[in-house]
């Protein structure tokens, strides 16, 4: 039976967040559809990011690697080619284009950036729509950025027109009764018709090793990626934990290598320094309490558990991070503090009064690892049903020319036998 196709892409200019959402997507999308459709998965990540190959891919998947792009105050650039722009996002969007040509999708769902950077997926979505049978989704956080920010980024990718022109569905990974990014003016109300609300892709994401790096109970602060944790990071290693309790400070992959030598050498006393564990999922979850950024994957695995947070927000780039902060802390989930005013000393007092205690988050919505394939399979069911009967008709047909000869066959073998 022919797999369903899928492929999943990520702009992937900073930090590691979007290819780790799709990627949990992909796992869930395997284990799950198969079972939904009645036909097995097999699928392509498009990435922007050389670290991605470090993951682990569900079984009968596989990478495509873009050349990379970064951001700066400027806006996007090459980050390693030592081509102009003008000239990386054509060679990004030809990529694209013999991709989604390639490998004839049945579900793209694109992460984020609806059309990519500077428009490089549009010309890639529009041909495979012309060229057979496809579903396209958006697939949007719960979190954008401040609403003028939204409107603007909405405006520069041709607005809702071009949105419903490409995309046969939105799905928002996040629970709008804890915050509802439509309500805030982060995605047009024209598009509302095409939104499906998920719940955050929290429970069920894969653990992989099932080990700790900490050999007794611990604390821990994680910065993702790591591109611009190193202030948290910095305050992280100097606190003071109580006596019996390790601190793990998994600095990211991202951290430049002159940052995380100086952090190990800053470190107190029972304190380890590490760019990367094999499983973030399991030494969240067996952490006595958590310190964190506010990227949306790893508020995710903090939200499958009971275990007390304090997330302390990027300032810099983008506002999400502050408005998910906000939002999920008046819901009672976890706490923020900014920081700018984050010490060492306040860092200390605030896990030893967390140390012991548990928080109740399951009102949240959580479960959009699970949802996420069941609107799928809706998406899909139209196409598996055509599929069906292509082969249906593929089979009568060949039985029916089967028929024949052996008809001719025998008028034949009777004419010689005259």
């Amino acid at each position: 039976m022919e797999p369903m196709r899928i492929v999943l892409y990520s702009h992937d200019s900073v930090g590691l967040g979007h290819v780790r959402r799709n990627l949990a997507l992909a796992h869930a999308l395997n284990n799950q559809l198969p079972g939904l459709t009645g036909r097995p998965v097999t699928g392509i990540l498009i990435t922007g990011t050389a670290l991605a190959p470090a993951f682990r891919l569900p079984e009968g998947w596989d990478w495509v690697l873009l050349p990379g792009v970064g951001k700066s105050s400027e806006g996007y650039l090459p980050r390693n080619l030592a081509v102009p722009m003008h000239e990386l996002v054509p060679l990004r969007a030809r990529l694209l284009q013999a991709t989604l040509a390639g490998f004839r999708p049945h579900l793209v769902i694109v992460d984020r950036h609806a059309t990519g950077v500077h428009g490089e997926l549009e010309t890639a979505l529009r041909r495979a729509h012309a060229a057979g049978s496809v579903r396209v989704v958006l697939g949007l956080r719960e979190v954008l950025d401040s609403p003028a920010t939204a409107v603007t980024e909405w405006a520069r990718v041709g607005g809702p027109r071009v949105v419903k022109a490409l995309f046969d569905a939105i799905w928002v990974y996040g629970d709008p009764d804890v915050y509802d990014p439509v309500a805030a003016g982060e995605i047009p109300f024209a598009l509302r018709k095409l939104i499906r609300y998920t719940g955050y892709l929290a429970e069920g994401r894969p653990s992989a090793s099932g080990t700790s790096c900490m050999p007794g109970p611990y604390c821990l602060t994680t910065v993702g990626g790591g591109s611009d944790g190193y202030a948290l990071a910095r305050v992280a290693v100097a606190a003071h934990v109580p006596d019996g309790l390790g601190h793990l400070v998994v600095a990211g992959p991202q951290m430049p290598v002159e940052q995380l030598n100086d952090l190990r050498q800053r470190a107190r006393p029972g304190v380890k320094v590490v760019s990367a564990v094999d499983d973030i999922v399991f030494h969240i979850r067996h952490a006595g309490a958590v310190v964190s950024m506010g990227g949306y994957n790893t508020v995710c695995e903090i939200m499958s558990t009971a275990v007390p947070a304090l997330i302390v927000p990027r300032t810099q780039s983008r506002a999400e991070q502050r408005i998910r902060a906000t939002s999920l802390a008046a819901a009672g989930y976890l706490e923020q503090h900014e920081i700018s005013t984050l010490t060492p000393e306040i860092l200390a007092g605030w896990l030893a009064s967390r140390l012991g205690t548990t928080v109740d988050r399951r009102r949240a919505v959580l479960d959009g690892l699970i949802r996420v394939p069941q609107l799928a399979a809706e998406l899909l069911q139209p196409l598996v049903v055509a599929d069906q009967i292509r082969a249906d008709q593929v089979s009568t047909d060949r039985f029916r020319a089967a028929d024949r000869r052996a008809v001719r066959a025998k008028g034949s073998a009777s004419r010689v036998a005259v």
